[in-house]
């Protein structure tokens, strides 16, 4: 049987070996497991940066404004996000989106940008001019991808298409206007009077406008201008064109595109040919353009932002816009419009709607 003392020094020895190790235990916690049993930290999932080094950010978060709900831009948002998955930032996995509707008020989108910048979101995706205004001037840091903006230089954004040298880039909807007048002098030889509805509030509007004036005068019509400031004005506007047009062209305005159905039942009415600056307007109800798709556009500016989370700067990147254009017919609105059109229009057509 040990003595009491020599029981307290071995007592004692056994504490100073202890009490080291299990406080060494207690600084090195292990980390608990995702609840779906993955180890996150060795996932693929973990994002790299412009040199290729992982990151810890598992998803990234991304604000989108909208002006307005219409098939047009509601196209450049789908393509946006499928561009984005094309390029392995796949909704659900590494990227989550706050998409937001302006409702067509300027106001709105610039309190929607400020809660983007509050949020921290890591990119903005501005569709349509007012959209892109409100999200420069909310953030010069956050990186913003525009589309659907026919001018960004016009509206501020951006010092030039080439270098935008801010932190602003994306996508241009140009359309080929003078082209856009021609066809609609293909479809009626007669027509000497053209009638163009647009928002004059509207930066890119006035700039296609502009255009329009011009080429008209190098084709030899005339331009007939309807302005409508808001979508409840768009039906009077488009009355206002009845005896003083021989054809209604509408540009790519957000306000009248969103109202689109009242120009065509005018030019149904009236038996006036209705071409228009994209093809998504086409497919609802007016005879044809050569004009861009908003989907494709929306998904070429999904391929740059997929290179600006991977670490390219915006200020060095090109605004872009359509190299190829789509030749577009509606068969049956040229129907509704009393119109005959040339087998050779329609043969020539990229997408017969009917």
């Amino acid at each position: 049987m040990l003595k009491s003392k020599t029981v307290a020094w071995i007592v004692l020895l056994m504490l100073l070996f202890v009490v080291p190790v299990a406080g060494g235990c207690a600084g090195q916690q292990a980390k608990a497991p995702p609840a779906d049993g993955s180890d996150k930290a060795n996932e693929t999932g973990g994002e790299k940066g412009a040199a290729g080094e992982e990151t810890d950010k598992e998803a990234y978060k991304i604000g989108i404004v909208q002006l307005v709900e219409h098939p047009a831009l509601d196209a450049s948002r789908e393509g946006f996000i499928e561009g984005l998955a094309a390029e392995g930032f796949i909704e659900g996995e590494n990227v989550v989106f706050d998409y937001k509707n302006a409702q067509n008020e300027m106001p709105t989108a610039v309190t929607i940008c400020e809660g983007f910048v509050g949020d921290k979101v890591d990119l903005i995706l501005a569709i349509a001019t007012p959209c892109a205004q409100a999200a420069a001037t909310a953030t010069s840091e956050i990186p913003i991808l525009i589309t659907a903006v026919t001018d960004p230089v016009e509206a501020g954004v951006a010092e030039s298409m080439e270098r935008p040298n801010t932190n602003v880039t994306g996508t241009t909807d140009m359309n080929p206007i003078k082209e856009q007048l021609e066809l609609i002098l293909e479809i009626d030889p007669d027509v000497k009077n053209i009638g163009v509805i647009y928002n004059s509030g509207e930066v890119n509007s006035v700039v296609q406008v502009d255009i329009a004036k011009s080429a008209a005068a190098e084709l030899g019509v005339n331009i007939v201008e309807a302005v409508a400031t808001n979508s409840g004005e768009v039906s009077t506007a488009a009355e206002s064109l009845v005896g003083k047009a021989d054809a209604i062209y509408v540009p790519t305005d957000n306000t009248v595109v969103t109202a689109l159905r009242s120009v065509v039942r005018v030019a149904e009415d009236h038996d006036l040919p209705l071409v228009s600056g994209d093809v998504e307007s086409v497919v609802n109800g007016a005879v044809a353009t050569l004009g861009i798709t908003y989907h494709g556009l929306g998904y070429q500016t999904g391929l740059m932002a997929a290179e600006i989370l991977r670490g390219a700067d915006p200020a060095t990147m090109p605004i872009l816009g359509s190299t190829e254009f789509t030749y577009a017919i509606n068969t049956t609105a040229a129907a509704n419009m009393g119109l005959e059109l040339p087998q050779e229009l329609i043969d020539r057509a990229d997408e017969v709607y009917e």
